[in-house]
């Protein structure tokens, strides 16, 4: 479990299956990350049992509710196949949009990715048109790496244009620090 001022990223349990499929059935949040919206809550406990309880993703929870909101985490995968990389991956609710939720949640992630995990890098993707994901990349540092045209999107039975980016430690550390700057001194 990570926690931050206003968040805990936990794991996802299958008795989350109504709050997820709360959010995971409006059309605004999946097709824009290559997911089809969930047409039931067994379906998002589907999901939930079968893809949201791999290690390393964790549930969005506001700290004041208790309940899950979206969803972060780290994944090995055509752009994190090395043993010191992920991708960073992310969704969350339309009503908690525009209120720093998932930067927030993603600075906990990738602290833990880099200092914890002893990553060397991050990707993060998304696909054209998505300016939110887009800002929330730029926000956290990340630096465009290349676009592709026809990018196969399976769930959607689809191609588009996509959009690939990176941190590496070294930009992490340069931007956010990092926990061995914060040791005491030893003398």
């Amino acid at each position: 479990m990570l926690q931050t001022e206003r968040l805990i990223l936990r794991p996802w349990d299958e008795s989350d299956a109504e709050e997820c499929f709360r959010y995971a059935s409006d059309p605004r949040v999946g097709p824009a990350a290559g997911w089809r919206v969930h047409t039931s809550v067994e379906e998002s406990r589907r999901i939930i049992r079968e893809i949201l309880a791999a290690p390393e993703t964790y549930a969005i929870v506001l700290r004041e509710t208790g309940l899950p909101i979206g969803s972060i985490g780290l994944h090995r995968n055509d752009l994190a196949s090395k043993d010191d990389e992920a991708e960073l991956g992310y969704w969350l609710g339309v009503p908690y949009w525009g209120r720093g939720i998932v930067p927030e949640a993603a600075r906990e992630l990738l602290r833990h990715a880099f200092d914890d995990l002893k990553l060397e890098r991050v990707w993060c993707g998304y696909y054209d048109g998505n300016e939110k994901s887009k800002r929330v990349q730029e926000k956290l540092g990340f630096k465009h790496q290349w676009t592709s045209e026809n990018v196969p999107v399976p769930q959607m039975s689809e191609t588009r244009m996509g959009h690939v980016n990176l941190l590496t430690r070294e930009d992490y550390e340069k931007l956010y620090g990092s926990r061995q700057y914060y040791l005491p001194e030893t003398e």
